[in-house]
């Protein structure tokens, strides 16, 4: 590995855009890995190889502070490598985007040995498309239970968590030591129940939850009256909030309006698109946003 040829055929292979070999990725991955200098961003769809060959770069996490492997095939059996790899030296890693690959519940379990090590300091995780259910929730509370001062974004989009799954999540939302900025659940099969339960976290652990997405299900104005219960609270500090396509009406317009005035001094930009709002029930809003006493900057709709 000291033989400095090999390094350079990887540059100019990597230059030239061709396929690297089994041989180029051992030795790449090797290399990343024991390179004395942190990469800033690891992002594995750089490569030109096969989807297997690529699986042998995934050890490379291990000495990143942000990683890429979005839409790379990777499935539960990839986790186990890349939980191991992790593991082994947790304490670099800061973001890590697994977008679309097909992990499902059994791969986050095996990743979540990871995010309750001790030395965890992971800010940002992506999880959007992974094919998960309320399991995978499970999961992921459970170990940020054990490890829960450090994950600031968690974005789980276009997965099955469902109203229970929802509901493990708020209930580690709840934890005093909880201290998580950013939830993304858009297109997650959720209902009204799922705004009760995180009504109930933004009222018992109000702080810290800035951003909040929760756009294509099928909430209902009856959902987001719920919601706005935690939005009135006066320690809410949500500042985005994302209902897209959640099957509402003016009285939803209502709802929020009222929630707002309760508590004006935070939310500044609201998403309502796709919903059937008249323009009476906007102007609610809209007269928020014009008033200098409330920060309401955007409304969508």
């Amino acid at each position: 590995m000291n033989d400095l040829s090999v390094h350079q055929e990887i540059q100019e292979f990597l230059k030239s855009e061709k396929e690297l070999s089994v041989i180029h990725c051992s030795a790449l991955a090797y290399m990343l890995q024991m390179s004395e200098e942190v990469l800033d961003e690891f992002n594995l769809n750089e490569y030109k190889t096969s989807d297997h060959e690529r699986l042998r770069l995934i050890t490379a996490v291990r000495n990143c502070r942000k990683a890429n492997l979005k839409n790379c095939g990777l499935s539960e059996i990839s986790c186990s490598s890349l939980a191991s790899a992790l593991k082994s030296n947790p304490s670099h890693l800061r973001e890590l985007n697994l977008k679309f690959n097909n992990l499902q519940d059994s791969g986050v379990k095996l990743l979540c040995d990871f995010l309750q090590s001790p030395n965890c300091t992971l800010k940002t995780l992506y999880l959007v498309g992974c094919s998960l259910s309320e399991l995978s929730c499970s999961y992921l509370a459970s170990a940020l239970e054990s490890n829960p001062s450090h994950l600031k974004h968690l974005y789980l989009s276009v997965n099955y968590p469902q109203d229970s799954g929802v509901k493990l999540l708020s209930d580690f939302l709840q934890n005093p030591n909880c201290t998580l900025e950013t939830l993304s659940l858009r297109i997650c099969s959720l209902s009204e129940l799922s705004c009760s339960y995180l009504a109930s976290a933004l009222k018992s652990n109000p702080s810290h939850l800035r951003y909040l997405s929760l756009g294509d299900s099928n909430l209902q104005d009856s959902g987001v009256k719920l919601l706005c219960e935690g939005l009135q609270s006066p320690n809410c500090r949500l500042k985005f909030l994302e209902l897209k396509n959640c099957g509402l009406s003016e009285i939803s317009c209502s709802s929020l309006a009222s929630a707002l005035k309760s508590n004006p001094s935070h939310m500044t930009f609201l998403d309502l698109r796709n919903n059937n709002l008249q323009d009476s029930e906007v102007k609610l809003l809209s007269d928020l946003q014009n008033n200098p006493d409330y920060t309401l900057v955007t409304v969508i709709w």
